[in-house]
């Protein structure tokens, strides 16, 4: 199962983000297929966040925007939303101290963590801090894409 980060997600929304095109091109077959694919909650969490701040878009997306776009991929039949669950914390615990994480950092083992416990089998992603976790396979399928 691909798991998908935020930034590609927000690439995807923002019309105006350089991979838009690409980003769009690479997520559109899972979110109009049947295949099993994940998003961890806190990559929802952080995209309204992103996508709605007014200091890194201007102008941000509004409020109905950025969730009228959630809205449309939780539509997916093969979504599968990560959450935290019994043996999580354990799983968070032993990457943040494998990797000596400390400070914002923890938010992407929080997502690692997450994935690792719903043995998503690799993370799609344009973030190079998660080879922190080499546990955890990651994919960046912007690159090649025009």
């Amino acid at each position: 199962m691909i798991a998908i980060d935020t930034n590609l997600l927000v690439f995807a929304h923002r019309g105006t983000a350089p991979d838009h095109q690409a980003a769009l091109a690479a997520l559109r077959p899972l979110f109009e297929g049947a295949s099993a694919w994940a998003l961890p909650w806190p990559c929802v969490h952080e995209f309204i966040s992103v996508t709605t701040h007014p200091k890194i878009y201007k102008p941000a997306s509004s409020l109905a925007q950025a969730l009228g776009f959630l809205d449309s991929i939780m539509a997916s039949p093969g979504l599968q939303l990560l959450s935290e669950g019994p043996g999580y914390f354990a799983r968070l615990s032993e990457l943040a101290i494998s990797a000596q994480l400390a400070g914002a950092r923890i938010h992407d083992a929080r997502i690692a963590a997450l994935c690792l416990h719903h043995g998503v089998g690799e993370l799609w992603t344009a973030d190079r801090d998660f080879s922190a976790f080499p546990q955890l396979k990651t994919r960046n399928p912007l690159v090649g894409k025009p």
